[in-house]
C-alpha cells in the first residue's frame, strides 16, 4: 500500500484534485514522439478536443516510462482556447495536417508551485494505462522522487546508464553540473547496447561539444540519427527504454577526426558490431 499519492502533493500546493485533469503522453503515439524529439511537448498538449478536461482548471502532464510508470512534466492552468486552425499552429510543429480547425488549441499557463517536481516525480498510472487522461481524484501512487542535489561525476569508466538515467542527467544541468563539464571536455568512443537482445552499437563523439553534445542528441531524439536504431524504434517505439549507454574510450579534444574515426572502427572490429550488431557501416 502506497504511503504517498499524487493527490497528497496536489493538496499540499493548494490544488483541489477534483479541479485537476491528469494527462499521460505515450511514445507509442508516433505524433507525440515527433513532438517530444523537437522539444514541443507543451505545444502537443495544447491541442485537444474542445470539451477536453471536463472544465477542470488545471492540467498535470506526465510522460510515459517503462510499464505503467509516468514522469511528471509540468502543471498548467487553463486560460482559454481558440479553434486549431493553421494560423495558430506553432512554428515547426511536426504534424501540420492535424491543424484543421475542428479541435481546440488551448492557452496554458505554467504553474510554478510544482516546478520542483518536474522530471523528478514518478507515479504509477495504474493498470488502466490505455486511459491516457483521467480525473485528478483518481489515486496515483508516488513511486519515487529523484534527488535534486548535486550529483558527483563517477568517472568515465564507471558510467553505465539506462536511457532513463541518461535523460535525467542531460535534462538537469544544475544537479549534474560536474557530469556536463566532464562529458563536454572530451571526445569519446561510446557503446549502446540493446539489453533485450545484447546487440551493440559503437559510435563516436568528435564535435566541439564533446561527448555531452552527442549524448544530448540521444536523450532528445532517442536514436541520435543512427539508421539501425531508427529502424529498431520504428518496429518497437518503446524499445529505447532498453538502451544502455557506456564509454569504451576517452580521447583528448586535441585528437584529429582521423584519430577518432580510427579508434571507432577498431572497436567495431573488436566487437563485430557490423556483422551481428547495430552498426550499418
Amino acid at each position: 500500500m502506497a504511503i504517498l499519492y499524487l493527490s497528497d502533493i496536489l493538496k499540499k500546493v493548494g490544488l483541489d484534485p477534483a479541479n485537476v485533469h491528469l494527462i499521460r503522453h505515450s511514445f507509442s503515439r508516433e505524433d507525440f514522439g515527433a513532438c517530444y524529439q523537437k522539444g514541443m511537448v507543451l505545444e502537443y498538449t495544447c491541442q485537444q478536443d474542445r470539451d477536453f478536461g471536463h472544465g477542470q482548471d488545471y492540467w498535470c502532464v506526465f510522460i510515459s516510462e517503462r510499464g505503467t510508470l509516468a514522469r511528471f512534466f509540468g502543471c498548467y492552468k487553463v486560460l482559454s482556447w481558440v479553434p486549431d486552425t493553421p494560423e495558430v499552429m506553432p512554428t515547426g510543429f511536426p504534424a501540420p495536417e492535424s491543424f484543421q480547425g475542428q479541435r481546440a488549441y488551448f492557452e496554458l499557463e505554467h504553474l510554478d508551485s510544482l516546478r520542483e517536481y518536474e522530471n523528478r516525480l514518478v507515479i504509477d498510472w495504474g493498470s488502466a494505462a490505455i486511459r491516457w487522461h483521467q480525473q485528478g481524484t483518481n489515486e496515483k501512487p508516488v513511486c519515487f522522487i529523484l534527488p535534486s542535489e548535486k550529483q558527483a561525476f563517477p568517472g568515465f569508466e564507471k558510467l553505465i546508464l539506462s536511457y532513463s538515467q541518461l535523460k535525467q542527467a542531460m535534462d538537469d544541468p544544475a544537479a549534474y553540473e560536474s557530469w556536463h563539464a566532464a562529458l563536454a571536455s572530451v571526445y569519446a568512443i561510446y557503446l549502446i547496447v540493446d539489453r533485450r537482445t545484447g546487440r551493440q552499437y559503437v559510435g563516436s563523439a568528435s564535435g566541439s561539444g564533446g561527448l555531452l553534445h552527442r549524448w544530448k542528441e540521444y536523450a532528445d531524439t532517442l536514436h541520435g540519427g543512427n539508421q539501425a536504431l531508427k529502424a529498431l524504434l520504428a518496429q518497437d517505439p518503446d524499445r529505447f527504454w532498453d538502451f544502455q549507454f557506456s564509454i569504451l574510450r576517452v580521447l583528448p579534444k586535441t585528437s584529429s577526426l582521423k584519430e577518432v574515426l580510427d579508434a571507432e572502427n577498431l572497436y567495431k572490429e573488436k566487437l563485430l558490431t557490423r556483422r551481428g550488431g547495430l552498426n550499418f557501416n
